[in-house]
């Protein structure tokens, strides 16, 4: 079994919605599942356990202060290089389209390279021409539309394709 894990800053408006539709996006991955949770309430150990990550941030001019204290405590784990070979992707949500949303999104992608994970993004796709996402991860400004939610199952579904190809426990990736 694949395990995905899904950890968010619950307090962008549209971030329980993204952080739902990523799950359903990886769990449709036969052999993986998802597991969600608020950024309070995700462990380092989840993070050991899982096979992928998918880390979402409000965009508060950057990445919030909840998600920079919880990657903060993960020091050892890039110390150890415990995460190195795993697959990561990211989303956020913004009250506008112009407010340095892939900024954000790469602020959550830089400690997860430096951690020797392996980025996913999203591929190019129309949805982009009119939505916030892009190739970084799905971006909801407001309330999350079905495009929004559309571009985060993707991304679900390519994290957990990516870590079941990779499975780390049959190929001996670390």
């Amino acid at each position: 079994m694949i395990t995905i894990l899904i950890a968010y800053d619950e307090r962008g408006r549209a971030m329980e919605p993204l952080a739902e539709a990523a799950a359903e996006g990886a769990g449709s991955i036969p052999g993986a599942e998802a597991i969600v949770r608020a950024i309070q309430h995700a462990t380092l150990d989840d993070v050991l356990n899982a096979d992928g990550l998918i880390l979402g941030s409000p965009n508060w001019s950057g990445i919030s202060a909840r998600i920079k204290e919880w990657l903060d405590t993960g020091e050892d784990l890039w110390e150890y290089q415990m995460l190195v070979g795993r697959p990561f992707g990211a989303f956020s949500n913004a009250r506008s389209r112009a407010a340095g949303n892939e900024a954000t999104l790469l602020q959550l992608w830089h400690p997860l390279i430096a951690n020797g994970m392996i980025p996913v993004g999203l591929p190019w796709s129309n949805v982009m021409r009119f939505s916030s996402s892009s190739y970084y991860g799905p971006v909801a400004v407001g309330p999350a539309t079905v495009d929004d939610l559309e571009q985060a199952r993707i991304l679900g579904r390519r994290v957990a394709e990516v870590a079941r190809r990779l499975d780390r426990r049959g190929l001996g990736v670390v």
